[in-house]
């Protein structure tokens, strides 16, 4: 973390308020655009102003009172050619509204039955099925969960140009259809996007992708995806693949305190000291999980969640049923055909038969070249095999791939281990 107070409360601002107050604008404003530019606003304001005024005591409610008014005031500004009727009412209802100093959880009036969580409905608006399931979830990537272009094209293994490109697409659609922000009676058509969006941000704080990160994690956004999640399981009870994300998460989370040292390195989960595990956490997520296989409608994040008890549940890392987790990829590359998790099948196949069989199914990976964790997993794979410098070569593109500074320090060391 930073040492300077204003930089860090800046940071706070723009990365843990500044989706719930766009949230909170777009629902008032019905324009996704406009909130958007408004926060952005209200976060330049910050920045200018907060060096010479100090930090207010509530910055979330400063962020929001800066922003509704330069949203009202972009409202003022529009031509009587381009200034619609809703235009208008919005103008009237907003300029009635609390007043500068309100808290913004004020500011949200719930007119959608159990959908009380701003952030949640925002989601749910952004999975419009309008949108392809990309732009659906780098736009809610990028509104709700405060993640930058960079940290977004890092999850998606894409270049930041298509990225940020897919994203202005997806916002214009929204803006020229004139998608309602409107919840659906039936949300199950916008279901897999916002699993989909939960799991991304999930795994954006249980490894950050940001160049700018101290920290191998984000504690912050995994939280904030955990409370997400189950809030999700209150509005669908009973659904097996919302069960199998959350007890996935659950699962992750259990073994967040032994994946880095006492100076933020990164330490593999076989040398992992298993008794700082929660686990109360693990007892969580084994029961959710439990309960979700017992519907019978098996999905990849119940998969997911099932590889990830059989890490959990190990005694030592020597006892890990790796057979049993390679069967599980296996079986989780053929539902969904992602080269991702070909490559943790590698992995996997490697430990329970050796690493010349985890190198010849990683071979078979084709197209995710930019994937650091691809050239990471060779690398180890071909020092294994006595392949040095074929290693040193694999290890050096891992490296320069890789933007986390953890996993730099990482790649680097066992880089220089074998020069």
């Amino acid at each position: 973390m930073t040492d300077d107070p204003l930089a860090a409360a800046l940071t706070r601002l723009a990365r843990e308020e500044g989706g719930r107050v766009l949230a909170l604008l777009a629902r008032q404003f019905g324009d996704v655009d406009l909130a958007e530019d408004a926060v952005q606003d209200g976060l330049a304001a910050a920045a200018r102003t907060w060096p010479a005024d100090g930090v207010p005591l509530n910055p979330a409610a400063w962020l929001y009172s800066v922003a509704r008014r330069r949203a009202l005031d972009g409202l003022r500004r529009s031509d009587a050619e381009r200034l619609r009727a809703a235009d208008v009412a919005v103008l009237a209802r907003a300029e009635g509204d609390a007043g500068p100093d309100a808290d913004p959880c004020q500011a949200l009036v719930v007119d959608d039955g159990a959908i009380a969580d701003e952030r949640l409905r925002l989601i749910l608006l952004c999975c419009h099925p309008a949108l392809d399931r990309d732009a659906q979830v780098a736009l809610v990537l990028r509104l709700v969960a405060g993640l930058t272009t960079a940290e977004i094209a890092a999850s998606f293994v894409v270049p930041e140009a298509t990225l940020a490109q897919r994203i202005v697409r997806a916002k214009r659609k929204i803006r020229d259809a004139r998608i309602p922000m409107s919840v659906p009676a039936d949300l199950g058509e916008r279901l897999d996007a916002v699993l989909a969006v939960l799991y991304l941000v999930f795994n954006e704080g249980y490894l950050s992708r940001s160049p700018d990160a101290v920290q191998l994690q984000r504690p912050d956004l995994a939280q904030e995806a955990l409370r997400l999640t189950g809030l999700l399981t209150g509005l669908l009870p009973g659904h097996a693949e919302i069960e199998g994300l959350l007890a996935l998460m659950l699962l992750h989370l259990a073994r967040s305190d032994a994946r880095s040292g006492p100076e933020g390195e990164l330490v593999l989960l076989a040398e992992q000291d298993r008794g700082r595990w929660d686990a109360g956490l693990v007892r969580q997520g084994n029961a959710v999980l439990a309960a979700a296989l017992r519907r019978l409608d098996p999905g990849p994040y119940q998969l997911q969640a099932v590889i990830a008890a059989y890490h959990a549940n190990a005694p030592s890392a020597e006892d890990t049923d790796w057979a049993a987790i390679a069967g599980a990829y296996r079986q989780l590359a053929a539902m969904t055909g992602s080269g991702v998790v070909a490559v943790n099948h590698a992995v996997a196949v490697a430990e329970a038969d050796g690493p010349a069989a985890g190198l010849a199914v990683l071979d078979g990976v084709a197209g995710l070249d930019r994937y650091h964790l691809l050239h990471a997993a060779r690398a180890h794979l071909l020092h294994r095999l006595g392949r040095s410098e074929q290693a040193r070569d694999a290890y050096e593109r891992a490296l320069a791939l890789t933007v986390n500074p953890a996993e730099r320090r990482f790649l680097a060391a066992r880089l220089d281990d074998l020069r």
